[in-house]
């Protein structure tokens, strides 16, 4: 069994790679040659009523040879700065974090390795923006509208630029002035492109053709009055606002988790399942109030799926002037099969990592 951490995996993970990965799975899952569950959420109140201890898991695998599943120990909180509220967490002390994905081998069951989720998770998030943007996003898009300047804000213009080569022009807004400003000045010279950060969010809309939200907000991010004509929008973490809902013309969706076998009333569109001690005790934390759900289909009578556009049923974008949308949905299990196994075979051929015994995994005991 190998031990991949995060520098392993960056030697490795390309944006392209990833993408064609992801592509490849969710290809999978409309043939329902594989199989994933939406993410779900263990929460406990812990000693401070201000924190929650969440553990979260998503896994899924198919015929085409690994099974995963991406486990989270998080203590997880709320804070505002400058006026924005973010949602913080942490494993045993504020950033560290403890985030493993286990690859399976699904012919013999054998566990082929354990991986640091941290890298691969912003690469995974990005690529599904890009995916997004590459069968929605009007051809001629050149210019990116960024709100955030994080590790997601960083994935995203890799994948913007897989989807479309020609970008020239990123407009970026962070409530932190030397955030945005050192963001500006990465990417300028990591990619070549104009970076320009914006003191004023509302500037980030004005002429972008892509508008991205990729920030850890606990409110909504996108502002819908704000977006321009065949603007396409994507966003992780946050949210986008009931305007940005009701200015949607077309949204795509990558997929839906089936329902379980024989069950087909607990098909749920939902992101995410939350189980919670004391649930009504969680109210603080505002993106997992108690009763609240995590979304389904966004814009659904207006939504295209994946299967569908691969299928010719229904297209994307049939307008310059539409503005459309795209989310992954709650397949989150299917990228960490497709992902983590690219990972692991490329890792081997290069040798990186360390050897765990697998003998230390197994037992001669059944269970």
């Amino acid at each position: 069994m190998l031990f991949l951490n995060n520098d392993d995996v960056k030697q490795v993970l390309t944006m392209e790679l990833t993408m064609n990965a992801l592509d490849k799975a969710y290809r999978e899952l409309a043939r329902q040659e594989a199989v994933c569950r939406p993410r779900i959420d263990v929460q406990i109140p812990t000693s401070d009523p201000d924190k929650i201890y969440q553990w979260g898991t998503m896994e899924g695998g198919s015929m085409s040879g690994y099974f995963a599943i991406r486990m989270k120990s998080d203590v997880i909180y709320e804070q505002e700065y400058q006026g924005a509220i973010t949602q913080e967490k942490y494993c045993v002390r504020p950033g560290s974090f403890c985030g493993l994905i286990m690859l399976n081998n699904i012919e013999n069951g054998e566990p082929l390795a354990m991986i640091n989720d941290g890298y691969l998770q912003h690469m995974r998030v990005g690529a599904d923006s890009g995916i997004g943007a590459k069968y929605m996003a009007r051809q001629d898009a050149t210019v990116i509208g960024m709100i955030g300047s994080g590790g997601m804000a960083h994935s995203h213009v890799e994948s913007f630029l897989q989807a479309r080569p020609n970008l020239k022009k990123i407009q970026v807004y962070s409530p932190t002035k030397a955030n945005r400003e050192a963001y500006a000045k990465e990417i300028s010279a990591a990619y070549g492109l104009e970076v320009v950060p914006m003191s004023n969010p509302r500037d980030v809309y004005k002429g972008a053709h892509i508008v991205a939200g990729c920030t850890d907000s606990a409110v909504p991010i996108v502002i819908g009055k704000w977006l321009e004509e065949g603007t396409h929008v994507t966003c992780v973490g946050g949210k986008p606002d009931e305007d940005t809902l009701k200015r949607i013309d077309v949204s795509l969706r990558l997929g839906t988790a089936p329902a379980p076998w024989g069950l087909p009333e607990f098909g749920l569109a939902d992101e995410y399942i939350t189980y919670a001690a004391k649930p009504k005790d969680n109210s603080s934390i505002q993106m997992k109030r108690a009763g609240n759900r995590g979304h389904g289909v966004i814009a659904e009578d207006r939504a295209v799926f994946f299967s569908d556009i691969l299928s010719g049923a229904k297209q994307g974008r049939t307008s310059d002037k539409q503005v459309s949308y795209s989310e992954r949905g709650n397949i989150q299990g299917a990228q960490f099969f497709a992902v983590a196994g690219k990972v692991y075979e490329l890792a081997k051929e290069r040798g990186l990592g360390r050897d765990l015994p697998t003998e230390w995994f197994l037992q001669d005991i059944r269970d």
